[in-house]
């Protein structure tokens, strides 16, 4: 219980900032609600939801004195399936193309505040883990496999968004899931949209975790 409250106490600025920026999402998307009578949206709680879980995660490890090497790899596994999600919710734009013309703004609004809710939930999560992992790694090799990771949840959001995997396919339908997945590599000439989606992606995550980390290092200097 006291580790609990010297965590809540040691992030509460962080958890304060996280939880007005998702609260007024919700507060958004029950204006629509009201406004539209269309239940439409929900699915969005849902997916910030999902974006939560891999920031819960290196928040809880990043406040452990000590984690053993099998721990940490179970934990950075599960961290890893899930945190997709969190940028995922930028892709749910496309909803905008079924939006009424007059409350377009408004979805607008709704939907840009819940992706900006998950990539601060993303940047945050990969700013831990890099914390976690330059305790364990040699410094050499952190910035790779940050800027790997960074492609690889654009290949992940890929396979949510258009092949409409999700992160408990590994579990439930692995077979499928690593056939696609093996295909895409396999045939890359078949695939093209896959490898561009993924590049643009990574790339465009890749850039805003540059300019994050060096905003959120300049402001505790």
């Amino acid at each position: 219980m006291n580790h609990i409250k010297q965590l809540i106490f040691s992030q509460f600025k962080t958890f304060a900032l996280l939880s007005v920026s998702i609260v007024f999402s919700i507060v958004l998307l029950m204006i629509r609600m009201k406004l539209t009578h269309s239940f439409f949206y929900l699915f969005l709680v849902w997916n910030v939801f999902l974006a939560v879980i891999p920031f819960a995660i290196t928040t809880y490890l990043v406040s452990l004195p000590k984690l053993n090497k099998l721990k940490l790899i179970i934990w950075f596994s599960v961290w890893l399936l899930f945190l997709p999600n969190a940028p995922y919710i930028i892709t749910d734009l496309l909803h905008l193309k079924i939006s009424n013309s007059h409350l377009l703004w408004l979805d607008i609004l709704v939907i840009s505040s819940f992706a900006l809710a998950g990539l601060m939930l993303f940047y945050l999560s990969m700013v831990d883990m890099k914390t976690i992992l330059q305790e364990r790694m040699k410094s050499k090799y952190i910035d790779p496999l940050i800027i790997f990771i960074l492609f690889l949840c654009g290949f992940g959001v890929y396979l949510g968004r258009y092949l409409r995997f999700n992160s408990w396919e590994i579990v439930q339908d692995p077979i499928s899931l690593f056939t696609d997945i093996l295909e895409i590599i396999l045939q890359p000439s078949q695939y093209y949209e896959a490898w561009l989606f993924t590049l643009l992606f990574g790339a465009f995550l890749a850039i805003g975790y540059w300019v994050f980390q060096n905003f959120k290092y300049k402001s505790e200097s």
